[in-house]
């Protein structure tokens, strides 16, 4: 009898350990969007934020960053500038300071961050977080330093600084914890979470669209109102790709995140204003996927797209192969960045620059291009392919670039024609007769009989040309493969591990005559851009192996698949 009454205490209490880890579980599952009040830009849902935080802050990429020339120049740009300006004020407003402390105290499982104002950083917070927890935080303890207010019979915390006028308020209710910038925001959410029928984030077009256009959410998620954002000039400020036009044309956008030990994939979703707006042809999705068929295995990177212009491909063919060194830069649409250095703009280097007189400009004549810009008007191209890969010369000391292009096009390319306007386009650079522009035939293509590295084949529908002979050969021997990707608008890799060191170094070399001798204390001057900036940023990111991009057209949805390999 007694063991009989000791196995049901044990049952009984095994039962509450269970229910009560089930109404854990099923609490931090409810959706939190019925709770966001109508009105934000972007809208950011987490299923385990505190996990996310906590595998950053245990991961050698965020030390190797934070140590980095990258960081370095992050940390005097303008960007920074304003983000500590903004923790500043949080900080003067709420009484104590946002830092890692602080967000990992504040760190539940399901939560969201909704946006309202990009400029003055307006948000509301909600995070599961159980009761007990969220009264251990430092923002609890210091609630006698807030204003106590009431609504929807949950009692919320106030605190105003006088000077910035900036708003700090935060509540528990239930197990869930609320922060935010204004103090509307969080009586509006209060009030949602009581049963209040106000207007939720829900009920709003742009939001309602995106999620239904999504698949299932992954382990982050953010949405965005892009109708707002992208007229806005803080957007129009730091929004580090600039292409500011191309993200006019959507409405809204959707973003999910999946994390696995090997791999991080993100699936966008890019709603355009107009769903009258066709996508691209079917010819031209596949065409796309049947070129990357012909990239060599291991090739450094590579990029297929479908239905470019010709003048697209006359710009691929020049920039890439024909004349790479020809031409002026083109010009910056980029304000210049603020150098919070000594204040010193030159060095000794500069002594030898000339200032009396215009820089040399060398642009191909219209007259050179004509030929080939006919060429590619005359025949519709489907699709096109840029392939290059870097590799050490037979001493060890320089870095050789290797391209090749693939033009895909409706009808059989003209080898003669070909020929002759890639030949006329080189000839004013090697010489003023016909030395160094005659074709050789080689197996299956045919090579520049001089000192420029030009080689070209014409396969029925595909025009390829390239810089290196083994690379052609290569491309060739890919036709006997059948195509293995889906049809697609834009595929792209890049094979990181592969390209790190040869990046790493070929910008070391070129950057050598503009690194400064010695360090003075007080007298640092900016990293370079490519050998010490962008290289850092690769060297933390060491791990990532390799990053593909699959973009399709789905009536009014642009699809883009980022996927990003780990080496470990």
């Amino acid at each position: 009898m007694k063991r009989i009454a000791v196995f049901l205490i044990v049952a009984i209490v095994c039962a509450g350990i269970g229910w009560a880890a089930f109404q854990a579980t099923a609490g931090s599952e409810q959706p939190l969007s019925p709770n966001v009040p109508a009105g934000p830009l972007l809208y950011l849902e987490a299923k385990d934020f505190s996990s996310l935080l906590a595998d950053w802050n245990s991961s050698p990429q965020k030390k190797q960053w934070l140590e980095s020339s990258n960081y370095e120049v992050f940390s005097r740009s303008r960007l920074f500038l304003r983000l500590k300006g903004a923790s500043d004020q949080f900080a003067a407003a709420a009484g104590l300071p946002p830092d890692m402390n602080f967000l990992s105290q504040v760190a539940g499982t399901h939560s969201v961050l909704a946006l309202y104002d990009i400029g003055n950083l307006q948000f509301l917070y909600i995070t599961y977080l159980p009761s007990a927890k969220s009264m251990q935080t430092t923002l609890w303890q210091s609630r006698t330093k807030f204003e106590p207010r009431s609504v929807a019979g949950v009692n919320f915390y106030l605190r105003r600084d006088p000077e910035s006028q900036k708003e700090v308020a935060f509540a528990v209710s239930g197990d869930y914890l609320l922060l935010a910038t204004r103090e509307d925001l969080m009586a509006g959410a209060l009030q949602l979470m009581s049963g209040s029928k106000d207007r939720t984030v829900e009920t709003e077009p742009w939001w309602a669209q995106s999620v239904a256009s999504a698949g299932i959410a992954g382990d982050l998620r953010m949405i965005l109102n892009l109708e707002k954002i992208v007229p806005s000039p803080y957007f129009r400020t730091y929004w580090v790709q600039q292409n500011i036009t191309d993200m006019g044309q959507y409405s809204a956008a959707v973003s999910d995140l999946f994390r696995s030990s090997k791999q991080y994939r993100e699936e966008r979703v890019l709603l355009k204003k107009s769903a009258a707006i066709a996508g691209s042809p079917a010819a031209g999705d596949a065409a796309t996927a049947d070129l990357v068929r012909l990239v060599p295995d291991g090739a450094g990177i590579y990029e297929a797209r479908a239905n470019p212009s010709p003048d697209a491909c006359f710009d691929l063919l020049e920039t890439k192969l024909l004349a790479p060194h020809l031409g002026a830069a083109s010009p910056s649409q980029i304000a210049p960045q603020v150098q919070l250095t000594s204040g010193e703009t030159g060095a000794g280097a500069d002594l030898e620059t000339r200032i009396d007189q215009p820089a040399v400009r060398r642009e191909a004549a219209p007259s050179i291009a004509l030929a080939l810009k006919e060429l590619l008007t005359n025949t519709s191209t489907l699709a096109s392919l840029q392939v290059q890969s870097t590799e050490l010369d037979k001493a060890g000391v320089f870095v050789r670039i290797r391209s090749g292009i693939v033009l895909l096009a409706t009808s059989d390319w003209n080898e003669g024609s070909a020929q002759s306007a890639l030949a006329d386009f080189v000839r004013p650079e090697l010489t003023a007769s016909q030395l160094g522009v005659g074709w050789q035939h080689k197996s299956g293509y045919q090579e520049l009989d001089g000192l420029w590295p030009l080689v070209t084949a014409v396969h029925g529908r595909y025009l390829l040309v390239a810089d290196d002979a083994a690379l052609m050969e290569t491309m060739l021997s890919n036709f006997s493969r059948p195509p293995s990707l889906k049809p697609a608008l834009f595929l792209a890799a890049f094979n990181h591990s592969r390209e790190r060191a040869g990046f790493a170094r070929f910008t070391g070399l070129v950057d050598r005559p503009n690194l400064p001798q010695s360090r003075v204390p007080g007298n640092d001057r900016q990293p370079q851009f490519f050998s010490q900036n962008i290289a850092s940023l690769s060297s933390s990111l060491a791990d990532v192996s390799s990053e593909n991009i699959v973009v399709r057209v789905d009536g009014g949805k642009v699809l883009q698949t980022v996927t990003y390999e780990w080496a470990q």
